[in-house]
């Protein structure tokens, strides 16, 4: 399916894959981006666009709060 993004364009994106990335909190979200192994399927081309702009600009990203509460240690 396609996803159009803030910035104005689209991404291509699985029905299936959208749906487990809108599932995720914000908290669930910062976790795999900070400790996710390189090359995790949530990162990788149209999906990884998608992953992005529902962790930064729909659910705000990183925090400092955040930050802290996940720590450094997976």
């Amino acid at each position: 399916m396609r996803v159009s993004l803030c910035d104005g364009s689209a991404v291509e994106v699985d029905a299936d894959v959208k749906a487990e990335i809108d599932a995720l909190s914000r908290e669930q979200m910062a976790r795999l981006w900070r400790f996710a192994p390189s090359g995790h399927r949530f990162f990788q081309g149209d999906v990884g666009a998608y992953f992005k702009e529902r962790f930064y600009a729909v659910l705000g990203g990183f925090t400092p709060e955040l930050s802290k509460r996940i720590g450094w240690e997976p």
